[in-house]
């Protein structure tokens, strides 16, 4: 009885703090006194209840724009917005930061946090993957502006990371392409050409072996079911494309499959060898 009690009387206390607290605020906004809104932005701001404080430092940048406090107030509503995860608006304000005081202290940090910002928004790889692109953008002016920076290892990371969805996102278009396979046309051969733009923009892509064997295995299937007159140069072309495979993955875990595609190649090589053999 007396813990409940005790209960009772804690949740009265705390609600009473909340109410003052709310009402102080509210009697905040209602001030013009921006020396107070100043302090006890940075008291909010301190106290990481980006909340109230960026609601403070929104109005603040109109009242201190072209005086000495501008710089800091910008910089503070842009990183109560970053708290407070709303990344896309963050990214913008420490953006007009960087554009805005470019020689200042945080300006580092402020290149740095627009890309992390767009990589923390970067979507699934089937999705639209504009905020990658951005991101990528973002990190590599961030290594061109401050290549001393002790997080360019970092923003490193992260921009082969983003590239490596990139491709990712290139090899699921691919592989569409090679699951539709003669609907509605030759789909194999957009397989194709889509594994192979993906390889020659992402040459170092953790998916070059998938999209290598998606080329192979492609161009076997366009080579199968071919018309006669196109069967033996599509054969040849896979046979080819065997051995650029095997060479680069010798031991890789395509091998088995590929060895197969190689053997069914030869089979319709020596099929077409034989026709001729006959016809002559």
């Amino acid at each position: 009885m007396r813990f409940m009690k005790f209960r009772y009387t804690l949740l009265i206390v705390v609600f009473g703090l909340f109410l003052g607290g709310c009402s102080k605020y509210q009697k905040l906004l209602k001030s013009t006194d921006y020396e107070v809104w100043y302090t006890e932005a940075q008291k909010y701001y301190d106290a990481e209840d980006y909340t109230r404080a960026a609601t403070l430092y929104s109005e603040l940048i109109n009242i201190y724009r072209g005086t000495d406090r501008i710089e800091e107030v910008n910089y503070k509503y842009a990183k109560c917005l970053y708290g407070l995860r709303d990344y896309q608006i963050a990214a913008h304000y420490f953006g007009e930061y960087v554009k805005n005081f470019p020689t200042s202290e945080q300006a580092e940090e402020c290149q740095f946090l627009i890309g992390y910002c767009y990589y923390l928004i970067s979507p699934n790889p089937r999705l639209d993957q504009t905020d990658t692109e951005r991101a990528i953008q973002e990190f590599q002016l961030f290594v061109n502006l401050f290549p001393e920076s002790s997080k360019v290892d970092e923003a490193t990371e992260y921009m082969d990371e983003l590239r490596d969805k990139l491709v990712y996102k290139s090899y699921l278009s691919a592989k569409l392409y090679y699951d539709l396979g003669d609907y509605l046309g030759n789909n194999y051969l957009s397989a194709v050409i889509a594994a192979q733009n993906s390889l020659n923009e992402f040459p170092d892509t953790k998916y070059r072996e998938e999209l290598s064997f998606l080329i192979l295995e492609s161009k076997f299937i366009q080579a199968d079911k071919s018309i006669e007159s196109k069967k033996e140069e599509r054969a040849r072309d896979t046979v080819d494309e065997y051995y650029t495979f095997i060479n680069e993955f010798p031991t890789g875990k395509y091998k088995a499959k590929a060895d197969r595609i190689l053997k069914s190649a030869e089979v319709i090589l020596e099929k077409n060898k034989k026709i001729e053999v006959l016809e002559n």
